[in-house]
């Protein structure tokens, strides 16, 4: 028995399901992407340690000794 809409008994909108599928799944590829970009550029950023920093400042002369190993020991 048909139904008036091809015999199918689906309906009109039916059809469409298959693009909101197909939206949502590009809407989880681009966040997982996104988030992956995020992770590894703060990787990146943070290659240097506050050890590292401390050292810059003690080479360049703005403390001294005395403050580069107060420092060093407090971040050990």
């Amino acid at each position: 028995m048909m139904d008036g809409f091809g015999g199918h008994g689906w309906g009109m909108g039916m059809g469409w399901w298959w693009i909101i599928g197909l939206i949502v799944l590009i809407a989880v590829i681009l966040i997982v992407v996104k988030s992956m970009n995020r992770s590894s550029g703060s990787a990146q950023s943070s290659e240097k340690t506050a050890l590292d920093i401390l050292k810059e400042r003690y080479a360049s002369g703005e403390i001294d000794k005395e403050e580069y190993e107060k420092r060093k020991k407090d971040l050990m």
